[in-house]
């Protein structure tokens, strides 16, 4: 094994930490939920299925908020599918990463999964690009799409959906989309 460099060493063993971590903090997440918080978190991710809970709020931002909530929907909404075209589109075809195994979860929503990649959480991209990108624009409807985008987050570990790395990577992607939007937004100002 002398051709292995230190730094090769060092990140397999970081690595493995990380997947140890997952392992354990799934398997934490997923058997702690009572009854009423395994509802909560499934009803809410229902409603962020498919992205409606994001377009519902942004079709309420723009409807209610006038200048500056069409403002924060039109900025969502875009950091939202440059997040969703990132994390589903690239990275869930490159990372070609199983689920965590239904023997973990001890509840039936294990069943109700899709097949694709585990990596990164699409759903956690998704919340938190809209949030992030709505905050600038409007303080306090991103303050109230934060609770939303948190339990979305929780829910996809809970369910057995992702692991924590998983859902870690979708907010990078969440917030670099927002960034993105941002940067791009003030260069069309200028």
């Amino acid at each position: 094994m002398e051709w292995l460099s230190p730094g090769y060493l060092l990140f397999m063993m970081l690595f493995a930490g990380l997947r140890e971590t997952d392992r354990r903090l799934t398997r934490r997440i997923a058997a702690c939920a009572t009854p009423g918080v395994h509802r909560t978190l499934s009803a809410v991710e229902e409603c962020a299925q498919s992205t409606k809970l994001w377009c519902g709020a942004a079709v309420v931002m723009a409807a209610a908020g006038g200048r500056r909530g069409r403002r924060a929907a039109g900025a969502g909404l875009v950091a939202l599918g440059v997040a969703q075209l990132a994390a589903n589109g690239l990275c869930k075809r490159l990372a070609d990463r199983p689920r965590p195994p239904k023997e973990w979860i001890p509840h039936d929503e294990v069943e109700d999964r899709p097949d694709s990649s585990s990596f990164p959480s699409g759903h956690t991209a998704a919340a938190a690009a809209f949030t992030a990108a709505v905050l600038p624009a409007w303080p306090a409807a991103g303050v109230l799409c934060a609770v939303p985008a948190a339990l979305v987050s929780l829910e996809r570990v809970q369910s057995g959906a992702h692991y924590p790395s998983d859902v870690a990577a979708g907010a990078v992607i969440g917030l670099a989309a927002a960034w993105l939007v941002r940067r791009q937004r003030a260069n069309w100002v200028s």
